[in-house]
């Protein structure tokens, strides 16, 4: 459990501040591995309706797709523009909204074919998103998480994710799973759990060696990619560049 005091004391803005308090940490055991595209720069990933919806990013290299979960295969894609690094991606009623990192251009698909329904644009950096009681969450890589109108990308609030008293950073991916926000830190193999209220984190899970299981190497293959099957209560994540998606389950929770 060494992990999460590392964690805790690395990626925390503000030194000064008091230590953070004791959170529920949980690490996990692997219910099923499948394949997953190893050229896949994974951004965002979500489950709908019996498939795997994935958003990847790198310029000349950044599409969503649906995804056979079986053999990982694109069943149907549609690319970004050339020009743009393509980042999280969420359901919205019938809709796929996904959002790029520096361009300030967010995209809309139809679900059923993957069919672009337009754009919009936003301030700043887009790195994750989800939904939330009926918000756009987006993440931008700093402490905050903004919440926005999905029909016209108005901001209605932000919150500061925080471990006790100090602000996390590198949010990055994103999923809404029973009310919570699940979201991976950039470039470390933690997830965190946020109360979307308070921004609280509540707990910290430590999928350490999941890299290495994967067999991804490179600066660039870190763990990103959450998925949750609502109906049959499946948790999924993989990473970037990693030739292997999985299945896991919460374990050792203390």
């Amino acid at each position: 459990m060494m992990v999460f005091l590392a964690f805790a004391l690395a990626l925390l803005a503000d030194p000064a501040t008091p230590a953070p308090p004791p959170v529920e940490r949980c690490g996990y055991r692997i219910v099923q591995t499948y394949p997953h595209d190893a050229a896949s720069f994974t951004q965002g990933l979500f489950w709908d309706d019996g498939h795997l919806y994935e958003g990847t990013g790198q310029y000349g290299r950044s599409r969503i797709a649906r995804l056979d979960l079986r053999t990982g295969k694109a069943l149907a894609e549609a690319k970004l523009p050339a020009d743009q690094f393509g980042e999280g991606i969420t359901r919205w009623g019938e809709q796929i909204i996904g959002v790029t990192w520096q361009n300030g251009v967010g995209h809309r698909w139809s679900i059923k074919d993957l069919k672009p329904l337009g754009n919009f644009t936003y301030d700043g950096e887009g790195w994750g998103v989800t939904m939330v009681d009926g918000s756009l969450v987006l993440s931008d890589g700093s402490p905050e998480l903004r919440f926005l109108d999905p029909a016209t990308m108005r901001e209605q609030k932000r919150v500061t994710v925080r471990l006790g008293d100090r602000p996390v950073g590198m949010i990055n991916e994103l999923e809404a799973i029973d009310g919570q926000v699940w979201a991976n830190i950039w470039m470390t193999d933690v997830i965190v759990r946020i109360d979307p209220v308070s921004g609280a984190v509540v707990s910290l899970v430590d999928l350490s060696g999941l890299k290495t299981d994967a067999g991804a190497s490179g600066a660039d293959s870190v763990l990103n990619g959450i998925a949750w099957d609502a109906k049959k209560k499946r948790l999924f994540v993989t990473g970037k560049y990693w030739p292997k998606l999985y299945e896991i389950a919460l374990a050792d929770c203390v």
